[in-house]
């Protein structure tokens, strides 16, 4: 029975710990969001919330740093203005980055389910894991954009499918693998992080 009664409790430090670092890595991409800056011809604007989508997925897993996300949309859903630009509400996912954001979730679980999948090698596995979470955030980012364009400028969704590559995807690439390459050094950064890593989700080598 003690065994027992230990086991629970080191199970329900965990589970508390990773709930703590999910809202932590909530209120992370919050701050995020407000270093940004326009690009005059597209109305996406460069933040640093990817790197910070990327790292909680690295940090805290798949599921846990897709939970850490959808905490991060519910704060502004609520009302609170964590998005970029200080945005928040209805009309922050109504506009052209709405897609985005929703790819928040998708992008921080494929980030960890990628590396959870490659630990064997760990820095190839985080830079891995930061592609996917790009990828995700793109697929549901520029899908979103292309059909906001269709119904801002009238014309049919396959129409605006190029105009949706060219400028909610292309001019974003470099700067994004550069976050990606940070939120991997960040991740794995010296014994610590690397000790994070393991006690949130599972044995790495």
């Amino acid at each position: 029975m003690e065994s027992i009664r230990r086991w629970i409790g080191a199970s329900e430090t965990r589970v508390g710990m990773r709930v703590l670092t999910a809202c932590l890595f909530a209120v992370v991409t919050a701050a995020c969001a407000q270093v940004w800056f326009r690009v005059w011809f597209t109305p996406i604007p460069v933040t640093l919330q990817v790197f910070a989508v990327i790292l909680s997925g690295l940090v805290l897993g798949s599921r846990w740093g897709a939970l850490s996300q959808l905490q991060y949309l519910a704060m502004g859903a609520m009302g609170l203005r964590v998005f970029a630009e200080f945005k928040s509400g209805p009309i922050a996912f109504a506009g052209p980055t709405a897609g985005y954001l929703i790819g928040f979730v998708p992008g921080a679980f494929l980030a960890g389910w990628v590396f959870e999948r490659l630990q064997s090698r760990l820095r190839i596995a985080s830079w891995c894991g930061g592609i996917g979470g790009i990828a995700g955030i793109y697929l549901f980012g520029a899908s979103w954009f292309a059909a906001w364009l269709a119904v801002a400028n009238r014309t049919p969704i396959h129409a605006c499918i190029g105009s949706a590559w060219q400028l909610g995807i292309v001019p974003f690439i470099g700067i994004d693998l550069l976050k990606a390459a940070l939120a991997s050094s960040v991740a794995l950064g010296g014994s610590r992080g690397r000790d994070l890593i393991r006690s949130l989700h599972g044995p790495v080598s």
